[in-house]
Order: C-alpha cells, then structure tokens, then sequence
C-alpha cells in the first residue's frame, strides 16, 4: 500500500476479511435472482439477514407497485413483477448516512443454456482467479464489495464520527424500480458509491437508455400473389436506414469523459416480430429497441427526436406516407446522470484506490443507463461508480470477475468509508 494511513485506518483495512468476501460472492452468484422473480425477492431476505449480523439497522419493506407506478417521476419497468422488496441497512446512531454505497441483486435472464460452461450460469465457478457466472460483475462483486466494507467497519471496532448506509436494491437492470422507491421512502446520504463495474475507472456520467417501440403496418397476402400485399418487413427498412442515420447525428461533438467510445448514444433494434405464417406476406412488424440519451438532454426531447425521424421517413416513402408508423415508449425510461464536476468525492475515491493500489484512477464516463441518474437527480445525492470487473462481460455467457479486483475494491471502499467517516 503506498501514501499513509491512520492507525484507526488501518485497524479497517486489516479487518477486512478476504475469504469471506469470496464466500459471499460465491453464495449471492447461486442465487438466479433473475429480475422480478421470487428469488430476486429471496434474495433480499438473505442479505438483510447478512446486515443485521453485521450490526446494521434493517429497514426490509414490501414495496408499494401501484403507489409507485401512479408517481410522476416513475422510470418504468420491463420485467413482469408480482412483489418487490426495498432494503437498507444503516451503523447506528443518529444523523444523516455520511457514505452511502449502493448495489443490485437483480441480474438479466441468461439466454441459451448450452452457451453457459457445464450449462450452469449460476456455478460461481472459480478457475485461474476469476469468478464466472451470471450475475458476477454486474452486480454481485459490488454488492460483496459493499457488505465487505461493513463488515470491516463493524469488526474492526473502531468509533466513527459519521454512518455508513448500505442500498441493496432490485430491478436496476429494467429501470431502476428499487432505487426509486428507496430514495422516495426517504432514504438519503450525504454522498453515494455504486459499485458497478467499472474497469478500475470512476464513472462520474451515465448516457441515459429509453425503450422504444415501433409498430410498422404492412397489406397481407398470399405469399404466391406477393405483389398485391405490402410486406411490413421490406416498410420497416427506410425506417430502420433512419434510426441509424438519426445514431449518426447524434453521436457527434462528444463529452471528452467518454474517452475513444465512438458510439455513447447508440440506437439499437433489439427484437424484430413479423408475421404469423411462412406463406402469408406479413401486415405488421413491431421492432423494439434501445435509444441512448445524451448527457444532459432532457428524455422528452430524445423521444421527440426518434419520433419526427421516423415521421419525416414516413412521409418519403410511398406506402408509409398513407399508412404510418406508430412509436410508443414501454419499459425502462432511463435518462442521463452526471456528478458535479469538481466535486469533492471523485479526489476522496481516486485517493485511496491510489493509496491501496498505487495507480490513479481515471474519471470516466459510460454509454449505459443507471441507478446513479436517480441518486443525482430525485435523490439529490452526489454519486459516482466505482466497482470490480468489465462491463462489456456483463449480460453475456462469458461474465466473469477476477477475484483480486474484488478484494481490491473492497480494499479501496473501505478506506474510502473509513476516511470519510472519521475512523478513530
């Protein structure tokens, strides 16, 4: 470890149990807390009872889903969902949280089961240091991190002049549905870490992520007379031509904390349906997809602009022009997030990663929506990422997470907690 230390800093940092932050991440990757199924919700149960061992004061609630949903400020969800269920955990004492860190315990569906190793996406199998399975970077590792961090605290026995707050949330990955409703119970923080992965980077900025829909009429028809119908699918492809050329104008004039990232506000068409017989010409496609959100735009003027680009291609095009598309915006509305630049957390951070690691860690930016757009915004709570492993692993048969990285982080946040909550 290089730079200098407090012994009360210390007394944290050797409190910090490594084999049991291995466990924990082990166990929380077992678990297929798919979002919005019932292991999601079982799941909270586990780590609200890991807070209370830990000495953390539990607040475990039902969350309100109609209440929620009639809010203004709701930012939707995609996965179907019968309970949910909030989870803080917070020291004792009195006053507001001085440090806030915050994870998920939902994780997305894991596709095609032959594409997993053995067929087992939730193995936590540990091969050469590195963790696989789904769930294992985004964001298990950080949500082991975080209760690492508590744990040491408690353990270590040393008095601290401030509260440490843990947010174990669900529903993160279809909209932030967990975050919202914990920050509208009232729970609060005078500065916030999530710990998602973030390549040994701080992300300060998220592009913000809206789900679009796009129904696109067509004629039916008997395949053999196609001529007298009008296939929706060859109608969506001058609509498809102008989301890219929409991608394209704007993905220009770039914030510089997104680095080389040549494409931070992608469009991308995720499903495609069309037709309902092989020999039938099909009368309607419906393409769903993904619209990034410019840092700072408001998402009212994103949709805007997705919507008057399929509007002037369907005014171009013979069969659109009488017949036009409809655009309609389901699922997770995520819009962008940014911490203040220059404020003070990003040195406290990039400080101890320094001390613990040797190496200063570079502020970044990410083309991916996030919990931290509501912790910024309805919550008011300056936030920044910062967590073990590689986001482009995530949502794929391949996610993993070096072990060591997460010992490091855990290593980091701990200074970061003792520091700023006035270890002594």
């Amino acid at each position: 470890m290089s730079g200098t230390t407090t012994t009360a800093e210390r007394r944290v940092l050797d409190a910090l149990d490594e084999a049991q932050l291995v466990d924990t991440l082990v166990e929380l990757v077992r678990v297929p807390s798919v979002t919005g199924t019932d292991a999601e919700a079982d799941l909270q149960h586990t780590v609200a009872r890991w807070f209370e061992e830990t000495g953390l004061e539990v607040d475990l609630w039902e969350l309100d889903l109609d209440d929620l949903r009639a809010d203004p400020d709701f930012p939707g969800t995609e996965a179907p969902r019968l309970e949910g269920h909030g989870l803080v955990g917070t020291a004792p004492g009195t006053g507001e949280p001085g440090l806030v860190l915050q994870g998920h315990v939902d994780v997305v569906p894991v596709g095609d089961l032959a594409r997993w190793p053995g067929g087992d996406p939730f193995s936590a199998r540990i091969d050469g240091g590195v963790l696989h399975g789904r769930g294992a970077c985004d964001m298990k590792a950080g949500l082991a991190v975080n209760l690492a961090v508590a744990r040491a605290l408690h353990r270590s026995g040393v008095r601290t002049e401030r509260r440490l707050a843990l947010h174990s949330v669900v529903s993160e990955e279809d909209g932030g549905l967990g975050a919202f409703a914990t920050l509208r119970r009232g729970h609060r923080g005078e500065v916030a870490v999530i710990t998602e992965p973030t390549s040994s980077r701080l992300v300060t900025a998220n592009a913000g992520a809206l789900t679009f829909r796009v129904e696109v009429p067509g004629r039916a028809a008997h395949g053999s007379t196609r001529h007298e119908g009008v296939s929706a699918v060859e109608a969506f492809w001058p609509v498809h031509l102008a989301l890219r050329a929409l991608e394209a104008r704007r993905n220009t004039d770039l914030h510089p904390l997104f680095g080389d990232n040549p494409l931070p506000y992608g469009i991308s068409v995720g499903t495609v349906q069309a037709g309902d017989w092989a020999s039938s010409v099909p009368d309607l496609l419906v393409a769903q997809g993904r619209m990034g959100v410019r840092l700072g735009e408001d998402p009212v003027r994103a949709r805007l602009a997705l919507e008057e680009a399929v509007a002037d291609a369907a005014a171009a095009d013979p069969w659109l022009r009488d017949h036009p598309p409809r655009v309609t915006w389901p699922g997770g509305q995520f819009a962008s997030g940014r911490l203040a630049e220059g404020h003070p957390l990003v040195g406290e951070v990039a400080g101890a990663v320094e001390a613990v690691t040797g190496t200063r860690p570079a502020e970044a930016a990410a083309p991916y929506g996030s919990d931290l757009r509501l912790y910024t915004g309805v919550g008011g709570i300056p936030t920044l990422h910062y967590g073990p492993g590689d986001v482009r692993l995530a949502h794929a048969p391949r996610e993993s997470v070096p072990v060591a990285e997460v010992v490091e982080v855990a290593r980091a946040l701990a200074l970061v907690a003792a520091r700023r909550l006035g270890a002594h």
